[in-house]
């Protein structure tokens, strides 16, 4: 238990990333053994993830989840997290318990920002009609692209801001705006925002009237909205039934273990018992991957 405690004392005390002006202003604080000894990790961490060239890919991933954590610091609570969950299964039943929980820890936090990343993409697919509407009003208005862009991204919510204002801002710094947006698209896996790109870049080239085009690339994106949001919910069912038959064995054994703990307790006392609970989570990893095949329709 003592284990568990270092580590929630570590969870508290990650440094707090301060503006400078802040940092002049706290200076004279005393920081806690625990808080310099979480900032000497999450930079023994930082740079390990720099020396691999990991750094930018998984900072990305965050950024795509909405994760707005410096990577450093996450991989610091997630390795908290599976050093509570191994000490928990330490404390609970023993070494094989306690490895077990570690590992869920981590393949649940990885299904949870995949989960995060998903819905962020479902959401900015959502609003590419709104994007195209509005930026097609700001050329017939008069301003420039990457003004129009800029007044989009206020007009806007999340994720569709974010990423028009990263665009935004590498475009005023020197960046080609092309390459942002086929970045953008590529990052969101979006066929109409890419669609949408590419009627920017033809028009860059060869001129033309950019309102009128984007109008046109407006029409096909709202039919294909239609449809893919009728697709969405025809689809609704399979995903019910496959969240219900995923959760089904975890609530059926968190029931058995508050209802009747020496029933479930004789599965982890043989070896036995430990090889079927490894071969059900074989199988109910394979029939997880098979069911989000089977409801993942791409048009």
């Amino acid at each position: 238990m003592g284990l568990a405690g270092v580590v929630i004392a570590l969870l508290l005390a990650l440094p707090n990333r301060r503006l400078p002006h802040d940092r002049r202003r706290h200076g004279a604080e005393e920081t806690s053994a625990v808080t310099r000894a979480a900032g000497v990790a999450t930079g023994w961490i930082g740079r390990r993830l720099d020396q691999g060239g990991r750094g930018r890919r998984w900072a990305d991933a965050l950024n795509l989840a909405g994760i707005r954590m410096d990577v450093a610091d996450f991989v610091l609570v997630v390795g908290a997290a599976m050093l509570a969950a191994f000490a928990l299964g330490l404390v609970v039943q023993g070494l094989i318990l306690a490895v077990l929980l570690a590992v869920v820890t981590l393949i649940a936090v990885l299904f949870w920002v995949s989960i995060r990343a998903d819905m962020r993409r479902t959401r900015f697919a959502d609003q590419i009609d709104d994007v195209v509407t509005l930026l097609a009003s700001n050329m017939r208005a008069g301003h420039s692209l990457v003004q129009g862009l800029h007044f989009v991204a206020q007009e806007v919510e999340d994720p569709a801001a974010g990423e028009l204002a990263r665009i935004v801002n590498e475009a005023r710094v020197g960046r080609d705006l092309n390459a942002s947006l086929a970045e953008t698209a590529e990052r969101m896996d979006s066929d109409d925002f890419r669609w949408i790109g590419q009627a920017i870049m033809i028009h860059r080239q060869v001129g033309g009237n950019l309102a009128e085009v984007l109008d046109t690339v407006g029409e096909t994106v709202r039919e294909r909205g239609q449809i893919r949001r009728q697709v969405r919910a025809l689809a609704a069912e399979g995903k019910l039934s496959a969240i219900i038959l995923m959760a089904l064995p975890f609530v059926m054994t968190g029931l058995l273990i508050l209802v009747n703990p020496t029933y479930i307790g004789v599965l982890v006392q043989s070896t036995l018992g430990w090889a079927m609970i490894f071969a059900g989570v074989i199988m109910l990893t394979l029939g997880g991957l098979w069911l989000r095949k089977v409801i993942e329709v791409k048009f």
